[in-house]
């Protein structure tokens, strides 16, 4: 950061006497940070997509609220590099609380840490996080087994606590034949007359340029509303500023080869649009639109969209190619592990009992489901009906 835009940053303490940390509050110098969070972010094997500082940034644009940013920062004493980073933002509601940027649309929360100096980087960011939270509990959602955060619960001092959060399905980054492989044989072969009959139909696929992408996003939301009407939809799908945030952040990761965007044509008619986050590890399918004609053409969506995503991602170093959170039944069919995030509660003594009330309502929660599931199997049991999705 500049010395003008370092001055919106308030010093934290560290006890790593090589690196100092520090509390970002500033819209400002979270934007100029992006060749710095760039670097870091290449530098964190665990990174997710979700992590990335053209995916944050946005999001904050769309979504953050004046005055609740909250990035805590490590840097190297002697040449000022970015060693560490924590994501975050303040949120009174239910409770005080530091929470990742990124919100219910990002499948993934967690922090950054350069890989080369991740022991030392962790230590101060814990330290530096306990200084920043004050009054607050820090509440990190969604965090992928293995993910950097599990470095820093690892370093805390004070009361956490680790409870699950969504579940992931997940499967290995390689072509479809391989994928295809993992099925029982009938299966497979089902498979395989789809992938002929989206071949008869004349499908054909192409990447998107990065300059293309805002007139993409635009036809994917458009055929992802006819996909979905007269059926339950995500609602902030729909909104203008879910169209805004994935035009103005799909843009730079096409163009830094941190997404695909993908385009499926018959007859040079876009019928499907497509988006795949890319990270050094992972790749994620995360929203597509399809227009009702496949649908009425009996063509398999799913099948296409993953043939051609399983295709582009397969090889390299990347292991995993998820479906992200869901554990829709269209995802099982390929079966895929099913990995449980984690959320890490952090807290000061002080704090404890926030973090206590957050452990208990999601016992209580989860009591609740497992209650009413339990119901419901009996009564299915009892009337021989399908259970509710």
């Amino acid at each position: 950061m500049s010395g003008a835009l370092r001055a919106e940053a308030a010093a934290l303490p560290t006890g790593i006497g090589s690196l100092r940390a520090e509390l970002c509050t500033d819209e400002r110098a979270f934007a100029a940070l992006g060749p710095a969070w760039e670097h870091l972010y290449r530098n964190c094997e665990a990174a997710t997509p979700f992590q990335s500082h053209a995916w944050l940034h946005s999001w904050w644009t769309s979504y953050g609220r004046p005055g609740r940013l909250r990035l805590v920062l490590v840097h190297d004493a002697a040449g000022g590099e970015l060693r560490a980073a924590a994501p975050l933002m303040w949120t009174g509601h239910p409770l005080p609380r530091l929470v990742p940027l990124g919100g219910a649309i990002s499948d993934y929360g967690d922090v950054l840490l350069d890989d080369e100096h991740a022991d030392r980087a962790a230590t101060a960011l814990a330290e530096a996080l306990s200084a920043a939270a004050r009054t607050a509990l820090i509440d990190l959602r969604e965090v992928r087994p293995g993910g950097a955060a599990e470095r820093v619960y690892e370093r805390w001092r004070g009361p956490r606590r680790r409870l699950t959060d969504s579940v992931c399905l997940e499967l290995p980054a390689r072509p479809m034949d391989e994928l295809l492989s993992r099925l029982p044989t009938g299966r497979a072969q089902r498979v395989r007359t789809k992938i002929r009959k989206l071949d008869k139909l004349g499908v054909e696929h192409r990447l998107v340029r990065y300059d293309e992408v805002d007139s993409a996003v635009r036809t994917m939301l458009e055929l992802h509303r006819l996909q979905w009407q007269d059926r339950k939809v995500t609602a902030e799908h729909l909104r203008p500023r879910f169209h805004e945030h994935l035009a103005r952040s799909l843009g730079p990761m096409v163009r830094s080869g941190d997404a695909l965007v993908s385009e499926f044509r018959v007859g040079g008619e876009v019928l499907a649009v497509d988006v795949t986050l890319l990270s050094r590890r992972l790749a994620g399918a995360y929203l597509c639109g399809a227009h009702p004609w496949l649908r009425e053409r009996k063509a398999d969506v799913a099948t296409m969209l993953l043939r051609a995503c399983a295709d582009q991602v397969a090889g390299g170093e990347r292991q995993v190619l998820s479906l992200l959170r869901g554990a829709e039944p269209y995802k099982s069919r390929w079966r895929p592990d099913a990995v449980v995030n984690q959320r890490l509660l952090l807290a000061r003594r002080r704090t404890a009992p926030l973090l206590s009330a957050v452990a208990c309502d999601v016992g209580t929660r989860s009591r609740g489901r497992a209650l009413v599931r339990g119901r419901w199997e009996a009564v299915a049991a009892a009337s021989d009906r399908p259970l509710p999705p």
